[in-house]
Order: C-alpha cells, then structure tokens, then sequence
C-alpha cells in the first residue's frame, strides 16, 4: 500500500471508531475499544542500535551492493572492520532502492586525528541526504564551533538542533531519524511539507519539525513535486566513517 493510500485508510479507521462511540450509548470500558485493526508483529534489536526484524539492511558490514554513486558507477568508498569509509574523490553514494515515509538509523565516526588548523565546517564533514535532497548535517562539532544550523544533525541551513550532542571525535556516534515524505496536489504544489526528528546519541536534537525543501547551500529552499528518492551519503572530502545502517519504510 503506498503512503498516500494510508492516510485516508487512518482517517477511515477513525471516522468508524468515532461513529461507534457515538453509537453505543453504554458506559463501560468495552465501548471504548478499538479491536480491528491489529499492529502487525515484528521482533525488536536485542540491543538499542540493532535493527529490527521488518528492517531493510543498507549496510551490513560486510560490502556496499546496497549502494551506486550518483552516476550509478560501483563505490570505491572502502570496507573496512564493519565499517566504510569516504574515499578520496570518491563521490557521494546512494541507496539503489529509493524510499517515501521511513526510520533510518545510522552509525558514523568523524576522523580520530584533529587537524588543528581546520575549523567550522572543515572538520568530519558529511551528510545523510534524506530522499536525496534534504541533509541532515554530519560534523565535528566536539570543542568545535560553527554556525547552528550547519552544525551535526541540524537539517542544514535549516533547523538548529536543540542541543550539541556530538562525542569526541573518533569516536562512534548514531543518528535515529523519522522522517514523512512531503504530499503534493495534482498540480504539483506542496499541501503538506517533509517533517523529520532527529535523536543523535540518544538525545533528541529535532522534535518533528518542518522541512522547508531541498537543501539549498545558498538561497532559500523550493519544493518541486516528486515521488520517493534514495538515501544520499556525502562526500566532502573528510574522512568520514559509518557503519550499522538500516531503514524502515512506514
């Protein structure tokens, strides 16, 4: 079922229910329960960080068939003790498949090694571009000031994450991120925007806030309509790390 049929299913659901409430004039729990429909049954991550059993793998420590680069050519990003690594001119990569409403979680690691003389945005940069056009910052910002909303989890340019959450560097961080793909009209026009929260190291840093469009590095942000799209990892020249990376379309 694709994610525009859901929602009028949902509010179908509710309707139902409210007009069987409304029905049933007698007051007891029963005529507050709702039976149909049941959640589905998955098997959650024995740990925080595991992916769950409905989980799509994107990366799982062993190779990147999960992934082209921009141009569709393979990776030359290198796999290396259940991680990967940016390589040198190695381009952005994307997932093969491409995705509307989902979970991500991703695990990624700025470089141990701090060259003092760089600063700002110079330090263990990357980013997870969410249906390829909407970046969630991925930085060094331990000790390491930049503007806010261009520092790690903010949606770039965009939204200031509530607090900097960043460990040090080298070593590993997570990013959980749910996101809802924007919804168009028939002619195109945005009606309801991209909404996405962010939850770096366990602490949230955006609580369901609007996305304003594609990430623009300079100018203000347009919506065009589309359907669904990758992730995008990119590459800015810094050796940036990931590992342990799953989705969940919802």
């Amino acid at each position: 079922m694709t994610n525009s049929c859901r929602l009028p299913l949902l509010f179908g659901v509710m309707m139902s229910a409210t007009v069987g409430f409304a029905q049933n004039t007698k007051k007891n729990p029963e005529s507050t329960e709702i039976w149909e429909p049941q959640p589905r049954v998955i098997t959650s991550g024995a740990k925080p960080g595991d992916a769950p059993s409905d989980a799509q793998i994107l990366f799982d420590g062993k190779n990147l068939d999960q992934w082209v680069t921009l141009d569709g050519t393979p990776p030359i990003w290198k796999v290396q003790d259940g991680a990967f690594t940016v390589a040198p001119n190695g381009k952005d990569i994307k997932t093969k498949k491409e995705f509307g409403d989902f979970q991500l979680h991703v695990e990624w690691r700025s470089p141990a090694q701090v060259d003092t003389t760089k600063k700002g945005q110079q330090r263990g940069n990357s980013g997870i571009f969410l249906q390829g056009r909407y970046e969630i910052q991925v930085l060094d910002n331990y000790g390491n000031k930049t503007y806010g909303n261009g520092q790690a989890s903010s949606v770039y340019k965009q939204h200031i994450p509530l607090v900097n959450a960043c460990r040090k560097p080298g070593e590993w961080q997570n990013y959980d991120i749910f996101f809802t793909a924007p919804r168009f009209n028939s002619e195109g026009r945005v009606v309801i925007p991209a909404y996405v929260t962010v939850i770096h190291n366990g602490v949230i840093t955006l609580n369901h806030v609007a996305i304003w469009g594609p990430t623009e590095y300079i100018g203000l942000p347009v919506y065009k309509s589309y359907d669904k799209g990758p992730i995008v990892l990119q590459d800015h020249g810094n050796p940036v790390s990931f590992r342990n990376i799953w989705i969940r379309e919802i």
